[in-house]
């Protein structure tokens, strides 16, 4: 894909309560094509974070939510990027990550939609098409040990910044952070992608049971999960689908949200902030 122009007709965030659910609905186009080409191909996928807690507690999207997640073991992941590019219906959607994608700064992969638009706050000047999107996260281990632990989650967090870097030097608050970013975002992005790449393999050389997405900004105490979250999945409803998500989930739900069950008060009810947008014609 080429970098995509704001269309003319793109949307001002945030989101309309009608507009909100009806960036849901192209979401679950895309997690129905996830799940077809996994059964496909039998990838093992799980519903994680907001989704999987949707799944539970509102048997689909979670109200105010506006993205769907899903992970994958890095060996899943792997395979399910690979069968994209022959499987995915390249008519209504294309996959993006940091190998598929020149430009791209995240360390997990997306599907987006095709005739779509969806532009997050301070990421206007990427070089990459925006479209609607789902996240496709992969998880890789994390070692035994406080020490190891704690070198290998501040690795994580120093890719994590530099990646973040061409956001951050131009979003960042503290004039002092965003010379910092600055200085980061010159370190090339090849550069930074083989760097992931031998540290996601190193990382898996040996399957600890604790893994995580390396470059995702969650708090090491929920950053990390069980493998076997990843491993044994069973199928939840999610609005009119049947999705894939952790077999033992009241574990991983009390692992990433605690008391998942209480709704938050609605002064905590918060989507992503978006710049711009567009849905389907």
């Amino acid at each position: 894909m080429g970098i995509e122009i704001q269309p003319n007709n793109a949307k001002k965030g945030p989101l309309s309560p009608e507009d909100l659910r009806a960036v849901q609905l192209i979401q679950v186009e895309m997690l129905a094509e996830v799940d077809r080409i996994c059964r496909l191909h039998h990838i093992n996928y799980a519903m994680i974070g907001g989704t999987m807690l949707g799944a539970i507690r509102h048997k689909g999207y979670i109200p105010w939510d506006d993205d769907a997640d899903i992970g994958l073991l890095r060996e899943e992941y792997e395979k399910f990027r690979k069968v994209c590019e022959t499987d995915l219906d390249h008519e209504r959607f294309y996959f993006q990550d940091m190998r598929a994608t020149p430009g791209y700064r995240w360390g997990y992969g997306k599907i987006r939609r095709k005739n779509t638009y969806f532009l997050r706050e301070g990421q206007a000047h990427l070089p990459y098409d925006s479209g609607i999107f789902i996240d496709i996260f992969p998880f890789d281990s994390v070692p035994d040990g406080k020490l190891a632990e704690k070198m290998h989650n501040l690795h994580c967090t120093i890719i994590r910044k530099i990646l973040w870097s061409e956001v951050g030097k131009k979003t960042d608050k503290n004039p002092m952070l965003r010379y910092v970013f600055s200085l980061l975002s010159l370190i090339p992005l090849g550069m930074v992608s083989n760097h992931l790449q031998h540290f996601a393999g190193k990382s898996n050389r040996k399957k600890y049971q604790r893994v995580r997405v390396l470059t995702f900004p969650a708090r090491d105490n929920v950053s990390e999960g069980r493998r076997e979250w990843y491993e044994k999945t069973v199928d939840y409803k999610f609005e009119d689908l049947d999705l894939l998500g952790a077999e033992s989930a009241d574990a991983y739900l009390k692992h990433k949200f605690g008391a998942y069950l209480t709704t938050p008060p609605e002064s905590e009810r918060k989507s992503h902030p978006v710049s711009y947008y567009k849905l389907l014609d």
